[in-house]
């Protein structure tokens, strides 16, 4: 669950530490105090989009982190050792935005990039925002809630891939029919420039040892009289080089009896009388074995220029021709599975049944997680003044199938404007909406794994004895996972376990939003001033404090 957010120059946030606690929360406070701040502050620690409009005025950066106690949550546990950073303690997410609009994130200290925050951010929070029942209004959205909710998207990664596959198929089938004299000259063009790439038999190997040999033997001549004129300074005449040295070191060694000083000199250049005698040595070796071989020269120069010239008539260079000669022996072999349209047509229908299989599959476990969803929010929809309404999921099939699968998802109410069934958006009105999405988010929120809910004024449009229903069902999702709602209702604050309350204030000339934890005296306080409004009286207070005792 989550255990601290710390919030630096967000917004109107100028220094604020949250301490969370399990169960149900509640965080109220007047309009325009800040309130969702803190939920976009939690946002952007979890992923989502960074501006330099979400540093607070006068400041350099935005700073928010968000303490994880991992417990609960096995997945990112997994995922933070896959991925080796230390999860043993927890995990702590932080996330700094600059005056230029680039973010930096970590986890428990090391850098990561945004998209691995988000990752392991699935696992840990889901926002319900207070527009979400107008995404719900959207096919695709209501087809991702469905997999979503019945863990069926790596099911849907099955079925997208297939559908892939027999796209490619089909593209390949229609280009083999459709262009088939235009396939047969690429191919023919292909076939000779492959011939006489595979005829030349080059390796990257072979062109570095034809460079090296062809300036050994280009040079030879040099090399031979540089190899004989050093012999000859080093160890050969009167004056030679070796014997001057061994001339000078036996004078100092017996100078040394004389005066111990000249010993080390001595032992120097005995030492480099040595080491020139190995060199005089390796010279001798070297300038027998070097030959003038111009036959092999010829040979080596012949070689170079096939290459090159394959170099220039493909437009390429030495490096570039064996991925050249793959990229056209892959395209080759492309063209030949072209060519063969019957075998085309034998992989269009192999890759339509694996689709299929699959697709029908995907649809036999919605259509099963679609019943379960439609009973689920029908229940819940009662208990929200929604009386004779009912929830349903239809599969609506789709011709041919797409990437998603055979059918398409769409949501209906029934009972709420006559008792036909009809799409979502044509029958609920803005409250009504608003019910229904709550009712939606309570049930897919109870079968979700992760064990952080934050509702974000998603009771807007609900008052009197529903918003008693909808803190109570808020409070029963706080039994099993950490829940905190953002509210103006009384009702559903009274059903906390524990209560935030936002306050605005002008200081220094800045405005600026502070989180403060509520008593029970002060709860009563601000439910008083939820219930009366501005003038908060005996009686107001005296009710409060019945819900809070109810509760």
């Amino acid at each position: 669950m989550l255990r601290r957010l710390t919030i630096r120059d967000f917004v109107l946030v100028d220094r604020l530490e949250l301490e969370f606690k399990a169960g149900f929360g509640t965080l109220t406070g007047e309009t325009g105090a800040g309130k969702s701040i803190l939920v976009d502050a939690l946002a952007f620690a979890l992923g989502e989009r960074a501006d330099a409009g979400l540093i607070r005025a006068g400041s350099e950066r935005a700073e928010v982190s968000a303490d994880f106690d991992l417990q609960d949550s096995t997945v990112a546990a997994d995922w933070l050792r896959e991925h080796d950073l230390d999860a043993d303690e927890g995990l702590l997410l932080r996330r700094v935005v600059d005056g230029n609009g680039r973010s930096r994130a970590y986890l428990n200290g090391s850098p990561v990039t945004v998209q691995q925050l988000r990752e392991v951010a699935e696992s840990l929070v889901d926002i319900h925002g207070q527009h979400a029942h107008q995404s719900l209004l959207r096919g695709e959205a209501q087809r991702a809630l469905l997999d979503s909710h019945a863990r069926l998207n790596p099911l849907l990664e099955e079925v997208s891939a297939a559908w892939r596959l027999w796209r490619e198929a089909r593209v390949l089938l229609d280009s083999a029919a459709d262009g088939a004299e235009a396939l047969a000259q690429e191919r023919e063009q292909l076939e000779w420039q492959v011939r006489e790439l595979e005829a030349l038999g080059f390796s990257l190997d072979e062109w570095a040892t034809l460079n090296v040999e062809h300036k050994r033997l280009a040079h030879a001549a040099s090399l031979v009289e540089g190899a004989r004129f050093s012999l000859a300074l080093l160890a050969e005449g009167d004056n030679a080089c070796e014997m001057q040295v061994d001339s000078v070191a036996s004078r100092l060694e017996g100078l040394a009896e004389y005066d111990p000083a000249l010993s080390e000199v001595a032992a120097l250049l005995q030492s480099a009388q040595a080491e020139l005698a190995e060199a005089v040595s390796a010279l001798r070796r070297y300038a027998d074995r070097v030959d003038l071989d111009p036959q092999r020269l010829l040979e080596v120069e012949r070689r170079i220029e096939a290459v090159l010239g394959c170099v220039r008539k493909f437009r390429s260079s030495p490096d570039d021709l064996p991925a050249l000669l793959a990229r056209w022996q892959g395209r080759l072999t492309v063209l030949g599975e072209a060519a063969d349209i019957a075998g085309l047509e034998k992989r269009v229908a192999a890759a339509r049944k694996q689709y299929e299989d699959l697709a029908k599959l995907l649809s036999k476990s919605r259509a099963k997680a679609a019943e379960a969803l439609g009973v689920e929010v029908s229940r819940v929809m009662q208990q929200l003044a929604l009386g004779g309404g009912r929830f349903e999921v239809a599969l609506v099939p789709v011709e041919a199938g797409s990437v998603y699968g055979l059918e398409q998802v769409e949501f209906r109410i029934a009972g709420l404007s006559g008792s036909e069934s009809r799409s979502l958006a044509k029958v609920a009105s803005g409250g009504e909406l608003s019910r229904i999405s709550l009712a939606i988010q309570v049930v897919t929120s109870q079968a979700a794994s992760v064990p952080t809910l934050i509702f974000d004024e998603v009771d807007v449009g609900i008052g009197g004895g529903v918003a008693e229903v909808v803190g109570r069902l808020l409070h029963e999702l706080g039994a099993e996972r950490q829940v905190l709602c953002v509210t103006h209702l009384p009702q559903v604050a009274a059903r906390a376990n524990w209560q935030w309350q936002v306050i605005k204030s002008a200081e220094g000339g800045q405005i600026r939003s502070r989180v403060v934890t509520l008593d029970n005296d002060a709860r009563v306080e601000e439910l008083a001033r939820m219930l009366g409004g501005v003038e908060i009286t005996a009686i107001t207070r005296q009710h409060a404090r019945e819900m809070l005792s109810i509760s």
